[in-house]
């Protein structure tokens, strides 16, 4: 039988113990696991960037992979710890919207709130349910797979809509959804808003900042030396780059800054 996986994606950083402690609890209690980083740099207490973290990270892993994610900034307050089952892949945090991408994503959805506390480490700190309540939690599913044995079934689970780009006439209005580590931009615009991506030829103007893009390549290094270019990236939206430098710094913008683009 394959070793159990659980994955961890948080915004505490790696600059002191917090993610070791994670682990270290996973595999006390369960030491046949695997436990993976996804991320620990989501954005502090930023649950739309931990929710956009999981989403593009979740569906290359394994069937039953657990995935422990802890952006929770209202720890120890009356927000409930969830227990998701999405389709094939299991999810374990708090109930504040951050799995809101998943339920997005999932056919079959089920979600519990966590309520069985001989399952939690003792003490539960009211500053620490990473450690106390969320790890414990996923090491004791990896070894029991009942996930109805963790609390009890709820409907009315905290989501939110991603924000979506608005479209009137030709122009198309979006954001900047995230920043990656080389400052491309990422906005939350697709191909189907954006015909004018498959079709050679076509005019077009992306606006944001103090710059504006009317060239779309098709990877990083298809663009000049600083010079702004538009791709569709991996995770399947319109991107902003710039060839071996940042987008970020050279237009000017940050996560949540308006993108526009002018078709026709």
């Amino acid at each position: 039988m394959a070793r159990p996986i659980i994955t961890l994606t948080t915004d505490y950083g790696t600059g002191d113990h917090l993610v070791g402690v994670l682990k270290g609890v996973i595999l006390g209690i369960n030491p046949e696991a695997t436990v993976v980083d996804i991320t620990h740099g989501v954005l502090a207490h930023d649950v739309l960037d931990g929710t956009l973290a999981i989403s593009q990270a979740f569906k290359y892993f394994p069937p039953k992979t657990i995935h422990v994610v802890v952006v929770d900034p209202g720890v120890g307050t009356a927000r409930r710890p969830i227990l998701v089952a999405g389709d094939q892949h299991y999810f374990v945090g708090p109930d504040n919207g951050v799995f809101s991408s998943i339920y997005d994503q999932s056919e079959a959805l089920h979600v519990w709130n966590i309520v069985s506390e001989h399952y939690f480490r003792q003490p539960v700190s009211p500053t620490f349910h990473g450690r106390d309540i969320f790890a414990p939690v996923a090491a004791w599913l990896s070894k029991s797979w009942q996930p109805s044995s963790f609390g009890e079934p709820i409907q009315d689970f905290v989501r939110f809509g991603i924000p979506k780009p608005k479209t009137s006439g030709n122009i198309v209005k979006g954001i900047i959804l995230r920043v990656d580590h080389f400052g491309n931009l990422m906005t939350n615009m697709t191909p189907a808003e954006l015909p004018f991506v498959s079709t050679p030829g076509a005019k077009f103007v992306i606006r944001a900042g103090n710059g504006q893009v009317s060239k779309i390549v098709t990877t990083f290094a298809g663009g000049a030396a600083g010079e702004p270019v538009g791709l569709i990236g991996s995770s399947g939206y319109l991107e902003i780059a710039v060839n071996k430098a940042s987008a970020a710094r050279t237009l000017g913008v940050a996560r949540g800054a308006e993108v526009t683009v002018e078709m026709g």
